[in-house]
């Protein structure tokens, strides 16, 4: 082979490994983390505290890396307890497919664990212990969602899980890298993002109940069934609005944050799509969990500039 030819199929050969990496963090859920972090450091700017902003970008990356390194670790663990499979729909799909091997994927997920602790050690040094509790709540939830013994996702248990570290650990966290303060008022304000960002969790559940139920896999939609899924589902949806309007007449939201309603189009859809889906035909929804990932990111980035009107506007 001439030297050329070797250089350009070991290009082909490492750019084709990079897509495949790439397509293992499933990018395309980064909205889940994204949008809670843009909230809280929105916030922040509404705070009479100072804020460290050159912190911002070390809390972004951080966070993104643990979703990564979560994705690839939940998908590590789903394909060796036979959850994903080549008729499921779940999961990058990359183990599916053969394209990394386990100990490729494990491996992988845990260099973007500890990828995260580094990026994350200028908020550490700056803030201290509070931090450090929250980067360990983080990877000890992002990486036991799955693994053994406590495979939280297994056991019922993600909803909560979920709800935990999307909302007012992202949102509070992120606030308090950049100020060094917390306010419950933070806390009450990530209710609604974090409903929607359990909503996507859900919209997958409710999609994968016969294959999971197969699995012995137990979530609240395959323990209490199709009817109580679409419920929950509606639940999350509805409570999302309901919690604006509930945040905005105890002043805890400025009347600005009304203004997510415009994403109201988006939620209907949503809720219509799922309403007369039988659960031997979720194929009807199969993109049900990456519209609610869209609606999430419409939805943060209105409350986001509804904070930045309410700071320049009164």
């Amino acid at each position: 082979m001439k030297t050329g030819e070797y250089f350009i199929n070991n290009f082909i050969f490492m750019r084709s490994k990079s897509s495949i990496y790439f397509q293992a963090i499933r990018a395309f859920s980064f909205p889940a983390t994204i949008v809670p972090c843009v909230l809280g450091a929105s916030l922040a700017l509404m705070s009479p505290q100072a804020v460290s902003w050159w912190l911002l970008p070390f809390v972004l990356l951080s966070v993104v890396c643990l979703q990564a390194a979560a994705n690839v670790t939940t998908d590590y663990d789903d394909y060796n307890y036979g959850v994903d499979r080549e008729e499921t729909l779940g999961g990058s799909r990359v183990l599916v497919q053969k394209l990394l091997l386990p100990k490729e994927m494990l491996r992988f997920g845990l260099m973007l664990f500890g990828l995260a602790v580094l990026i994350a050690l200028p908020l550490i040094l700056e803030r201290g212990f509070i931090i450090l509790l929250i980067g360990v709540i983080g990877i000890l939830g992002g990486y036991f969602y799955t693994a053994k013994p406590f495979s939280f996702k297994y056991h019922a248990l993600g909803d909560i899980i979920i709800f935990v570290l999307f909302g007012p650990a992202i949102v509070a966290g992120t606030f308090f890298a950049l100020t060094g303060q917390f306010s419950w008022s933070i806390v009450y304000i990530s209710i609604p993002v974090g409903l929607l960002i359990v909503g996507i969790l859900h919209a997958n559940n409710f999609r994968d109940i016969v294959h999971d139920r197969k699995a012995n896999i137990k979530t609240l939609a395959t323990i209490f069934g199709e009817g109580f899924a679409k419920g929950e589902y509606v639940f999350l949806i509805v409570g999302t609005y309901l919690s604006v309007v509930i945040l905005v007449l105890i002043n805890v939201l400025p009347m600005w944050s009304l203004i997510v309603f415009l994403s109201l189009p988006l939620a209907i859809k949503n809720l219509i799509a799922i309403k007369d889906v039988k659960i031997e035909d979720t194929t009807k929804i199969a993109m049900l969990d990456a519209h609610t990932a869209q609606l999430t990111l419409v939805f943060g980035l209105l409350m986001s500039i509804s904070l930045l009107i309410a700071k320049f506007v009164s």
